[in-house]
């Protein structure tokens, strides 16, 4: 019953490509349709909401602005601090309770779209309460040396794909993908692509 509320309030906004009722269909409906945007039930049933993010892993992307990926904005009627901050942690771009109008849901589901981080107001405390509170990593020099393109194709090659499953990942030629490589490695002063994917292994970059 809420899923056709949620569809019938955002329909005629956005083009909704799918639904789901439990992780494993969630899992399933995402990796068919790729979605610009998943709103993800927190409680879904078959494992939560942590688990569909944890499974879409290698889905989630940059956004449209800057190549294809997937975006998550967790729809929840919990505003417990550890459901917000596990979503979040997982890899959700925002976070909202059902209590949200269907006008500011389809508003908030383009802002993530373009790449934004969405809140109910009292859920963005949690958030940076809890991030406030963990060490803030060093700006690194080497990674600042890459352009966002070139760290995409850093952290698909570290996860193991393939240049082919790159190119097709991110919609670019097999060359261009080799051209990426050859500048990372420039770039970074590594030899090869076991050295690139262990040196984005140790700054947790995989």
């Amino acid at each position: 019953m809420f899923r056709t509320g949620v569809r019938a309030e955002i329909g005629e906004a956005v083009e909704v490509v799918g639904e789901a009722e439990d992780v494993a269909s969630a899992v399933a409906v995402v990796r068919e349709t790729l979605p610009e945007v998943v709103l993800l039930d927190v409680h879904l049933p078959g494992g939560g909401g942590v688990e569909v993010l944890k499974q879409c892993a290698d889905l989630q992307g940059p956004g449209r602005a800057a190549g294809p990926g997937v975006r998550f904005l967790a729809l929840s009627v919990s505003d417990a601090a550890e459901d917000v901050i596990g979503v979040i942690r997982g890899g959700a771009r925002g976070y909202v309770t059902k209590s949200i109008t269907g006008d500011e849901l389809v508003r908030a589901v383009g802002r993530v779209a373009d790449g934004d981080a969405v809140f109910s107001p009292r859920l963005a405390g949690f958030v940076l309460d809890a991030f406030a509170a963990t060490d803030v990593p060093p700006l690194d020099e080497d990674l600042d040396r890459l352009t966002q393109r070139e760290r995409e194709v850093l952290r698909l090659i570290a996860r193991g794909y393939a240049y082919k499953e790159i190119a097709r990942r991110l919609v670019i030629s097999v060359k261009t993908v080799e051209t990426h490589v050859s500048a990372v490695l420039r770039k970074l002063q590594l030899s090869n692509r076991h050295e690139l994917t262990r040196w984005a292994t140790d700054r947790r970059l995989v």
